[in-house]
């Protein structure tokens, strides 16, 4: 196979191999997904349906996957790339993998899923011709949308084989591909089942509690939100006990037994059955309340379910002042107090252990930290914190009388960290706003986004306000961008590498001033935001929009004004300002009919403006870039990039493209064709008859109105053609009789408060 695989088989039909079977199909991969039965296989396939989070792009998707039986592999002859996923028994594996090797291609490549069995052992008895393409492909759960694939050769496998699967994997799945060693549990589980070991030795001592862990090893030291535990009953504890069981196993007792035993909570609550969400319940348990539900903690002396207790812990507190992350863990990990000892006692030994096996078990420093970052959702790598705590700190801390080797060096020169620059991308054109950043690059800056010089000639908005919301000086930035790009540069790119593209507008400001009658400066408001998004179509140079996660409301808006959308795989595009009880008014509601006039060419109109509309009314956001094609968010010429750390350098080669072409932007439009009042009443027919039969309030109701008002073109008596700057005036309108509303303030006033929408 000298090219990117065109085909692919699973073998096993299992949670994992149906999710990796679902992924490949995802980047448009047909696949066979193979069982001991066609009915297990089939089984495997269904089980996409009701998987949470949905592991395929759309529900078309799944006509790429085919169920097969073991019982007959002559359909292993199309595939490019075969990935062994059954269960974790060597012997099992092995016994596949001959079965499996009489019908592969000569070119195809094999791997295997395990997540700590030795690659080597898997396929010692094969053919070197079969070894020479061989290795491991370590996905991490669930596959879409976890980053991390551990790449493990082994002494056999063709250098040449290893280059096309992990490039694929970068470029084609978007997976953060980390080179690992053939080594028990290889880099990510080797690290993070060691300190997850150590919190819970803390916990069973009694020292500390299930919450008081949780408090302290979440967002404060730049881990998930669900930190340990919560992470612990996502992932299963039966998960847990086998991989430690196999790391004590395989490694050699003194690092072994001593440091992968599992406490004896673990062995108490697994034989209770209380392994996590799947069981009902692990360390935490949901119970249905009156009000919903609530979710109760675990006592862990008595097994038995308790209120939370909430931890006080006023380091922590006094921490949430710091924003910059290394600072912050500086100063919790030298706390005197509780929040100190616990992470001296438990995260320290995991930063020395990190150390100390790092040879053994990847290339790099720059290796392990990517694999805890993409595989553990760490904000910063084992060799990031060791750096921003102080190798002298940790080592007097921990109290440690022989230093790793890798402290060495760093020691003898008088250096208390290891790097002397931030961590690195693992290989050419990823994160290149960071890459550009670092490089001093940045052309101006405000509080809320800066211009950043990104090479070649492509300039690029970066937001950076909280949630990268949009606010005045947003659209400040934005038009000194354009004006900037049109003078020195041959293009614009507006992304950045955040997880949330945008958040939408800052409604804040619009609440208060709304609620104090000030309707000039609310009118004000929508026109700058209307001026910003028409400027970005006017500009002499192509702008395209990069959105990665949330892009909603007004970043939407911004993103349909774009000549083009760069979009990364996992964007979830959406106008859900009926959520607040207004309407899309930055063009949002205009484009999206011009949209859908435009793709019923010749045809009746209405049935794309009705979608149109329910795609706005229900506040409809999409599950994935191939989702927001369907609901028209994206064009046929937008683009999807898999990998989020490529979104920007494919965002600049497609300004580049558009600018080599001699690009000419598209002028504002005088002859859209509206439907008039009959589109007005049909269109108000449906909300009436959701309002009767009590699917929607009175208010929802309002709302619903206004935005058949726009889409229909207004006050128009028959059908006709109304300009692109009527439809903004309308928008403009509705929005502004909306902010009258009580109950929209009412709204706005709940989402500010809670993050969540009021239905009034």
């Amino acid at each position: 196979m000298n090219r990117a695989p065109g085909s692919a088989a699973v073998l096993g039909a299992g949670v994992m191999g149906a999710q990796i079977a679902a992924h490949l199909a995802n980047a448009g991969l047909p696949v066979t997904l193979f069982d001991l039965t066609l009915d297990a296989a089939t089984r495997g396939m269904e089980s996409l349906r009701t998987l949470r989070p949905d592991p395929l792009f759309t529900p078309e998707t799944r006509s790429l996957v085919r169920p097969a039986a073991f019982d007959d592999l002559s359909a292993l002859a199309d595939a490019d790339w075969i990935i062994e996923a059954i269960v974790e028994q060597l012997d099992l594996k092995q016994a596949l993998i001959a079965r499996v090797e009489p019908f592969i291609r000569p070119d195809a490549i094999v791997s295997s899923n395990t997540s700590a069995i030795s690659i080597t052992a898997i396929a010692e008895a094969r053919t070197p011709a079969f070894r020479a393409r061989w290795l491991g492909t370590h996905f991490f759960n669930p596959p879409r949308y976890m980053r991390l694939v551990e790449l493990i050769p082994t002494a056999d496998t063709d250098a040449e084989v290893v280059r096309r699967i992990g490039d694929f994997l970068d470029h084609g799945l978007g997976k953060g591909v980390v080179l690992a060693h053939d080594t028990p549990g290889f880099i990510a589980n080797r690290i993070g089942v060691f300190g997850a070991l150590r919190l819970l030795d803390a916990v069973d001592r009694g020292e500390f509690t299930i919450e008081e862990v949780d408090a302290i090893t979440g967002p404060a030291i730049g881990r998930p939100r669900s930190a340990t535990f919560r992470t612990l009953d996502l992932a299963g504890l039966d998960v847990l006990a086998r991989v430690a069981a196999d790391l004590g196993r395989r490694l050699d007792d003194a690092d072994g037994t001593r440091h992968f035993a599992l406490p004896p909570l673990v062995a108490r609550m697994i034989e209770r059955g209380l392994i996590g969400e799947k069981s009902g319940g692990g360390f935490y348990r949901r119970v249905k309340a009156d009000s919903g539900s609530r979710i109760l903690a675990l006592d862990p002396r008595t097994l038995e379910y308790r209120e939370p207790v909430a931890a006080v812990l006023p380091a922590l507190e006094t921490a949430a002042a710091t924003p910059d992350l290394p600072t912050r863990l500086c100063a919790l990990f030298e706390d005197p107090g509780r929040v100190g000892a616990l992470l001296r006692e438990t995260v320290g030994e995991t930063l020395l252990y990190a150390a100390r096996i790092a040879p053994a078990i990847a290339d790099s420093a720059d290796a392990v930290d990517w694999a805890m970052r993409w595989g553990f959702g760490w904000e910063l790598g084992p060799f990031e914190m060791l750096d921003a705590i102080g190798l002298g700190t940790i080592m007097t801390a921990c109290r440690v009388t022989s230093p790793p080797p890798l402290f060495a060096d760093a020691l003898s020169a008088g250096q208390n960290r290891l790097r002397t620059a931030p961590l690195r991308p693992l290989a050419p054109g990823l994160l290149v706003l960071r890459s550009a950043r670092d490089h001093s690059r940045v052309v101006r800056s405000n509080a809320a986004a800066s211009l950043i010089d990104l090479g070649e000639g492509v300039l690029s908005i970066e937001f950076h306000s909280k949630m990268n919301t949009i606010g005045a000086e947003t659209l400040e930035m934005i038009h000194a961008g354009i004006a900037e790009a049109e003078a020195n540069f041959a293009g614009l790119v507006i992304g950045n590498e955040a997880e949330v593209f945008s958040a939408g507008a800052n409604v804040m400001l619009l609440l208060l001033e709304a609620q104090d009658g000030n309707w000039d400066d609310v009118d004000l408001m929508v026109r700058e935001f209307q001026r910003a998004t028409l400027a970005l179509r006017a500009s002499r140079v192509p702008v395209v929009a990069a959105p990665a996660g949330l892009a909603l409301g007004g970043a939407c808006e911004i993103c349909l004004h774009a000549d083009r959308v760069q979009a990364a795989a996992e964007t979830y595009l959406g106008l859900v300002e009926v959520g607040l009880g207004l309407v899309p008014a930055g063009g949002g509601t205009k484009e999206m009919l011009l949209r859908a006039v435009d793709g019923a060419g010749r045809a009746d109109t209405f049935p794309a403006v009705q979608a149109a509309f329910e795609t706005i009314g229900f506040g409809r956001v999409s599950t994935s870039a191939a989702d927001a094609r369907r609901l028209g968010f994206l064009r046929p010429v937008d683009g999807v990039t898999m990998n989020r750390d490529r979104l920007i350098a494919a965002a600049r080669h497609v300004a580049l493209d558009r600018a080599a072409r001699g690009y000419q932007p598209a002028p504002l439009r005088a002859a859209v064709a509206v439907g008039g009042a009959s589109h007005y009443a049909a269109l108000s027919l449906g909300v009436h008859l959701a309002w009767r039969a009590g699917r929607i309030s009175d208010h929802d109701a309002l709302v619903g109105r206004k935005l058949a008002w726009i889409l229909s073109g207004g006050n128009l008596a028959h059908p006709t053609t109304v300009s692109e700057h009527y439809l903004l005036d309308l928008e403009r309108e509705a929005f502004l009789s909306l902010c009258g509303e009580p109950p929209t303030l009412e709204r706005i006033a709940h989402t500010l408060r809670t993050g969540k929408t009021l239905r009034n």
